[in-house]
């Protein structure tokens, strides 16, 4: 097993980590888990660098990196919503997102066709990763940044589905 993938299951096994961190009532518990998720979304954006540079891209890489990422974020957002941090609504927006982009991907990858992110999607990954950490810490612009959060992941959604029409009509005959 290569580094990026060993990197994916680490992301993985920090997801409940993370979860017991934040939702556990413990002294410090959100700034553990704030670094823990921290931690986390640093490998994110590492194990794919590593796969890209060292041609180790995979076939486990390109399913679990995607699924481990939605795991974190969607941990998250739940934890939030359980301890009143964020109302459900903005997460069920975030993680509707993702299930329709992801979904998206795998009706495009059962055709030959690989949508790889745009910058739309960074901007949406890497707004959610500050949204997260500023509302565990409870940073007085957490709020509004989630705002700007949803308002960049619901664009970027709108984006992939507007840039693969052609696959999506295709998928439908």
């Amino acid at each position: 097993m290569n580094l990026p993938n060993r990197l994916t299951l680490f992301r993985l096994l920090l997801v409940p980590v993370f979860t017991f961190a934040v939702l556990l009532d413990v002294p410090g518990g959100a700034y553990v888990g704030a670094v823990v998720f921290a931690l986390a979304s640093i490998t994110d954006g590492l194990d794919g660098y590593i796969a890209r540079t060292r041609n180790q891209v995979t076939k486990f890489g390109k399913l679990m990196d995607p699924i481990a990422d939605k795991l974190l974020v969607t941990a998250a957002l739940l934890c939030l919503v359980q301890l009143g941090k964020m109302t459900a609504w903005p997460a069920l927006a975030i993680i509707g997102r993702e299930f329709a982009v992801s979904g998206l991907r795998m009706i495009a990858a059962s055709e030959g066709i690989v949508i790889s992110a745009s910058q739309w999607g960074k901007l949406k990954t890497m707004s959610q990763i500050v949204a997260v950490l500023a509302l565990l810490l409870e940073a007085g612009w957490a709020n509004w940044f989630l705002w700007f959060t949803v308002v960049a992941t619901v664009i970027s959604g709108v984006d992939y589905f507007i840039k693969a029409q052609d696959v999506l009509r295709s998928s439908m005959k």
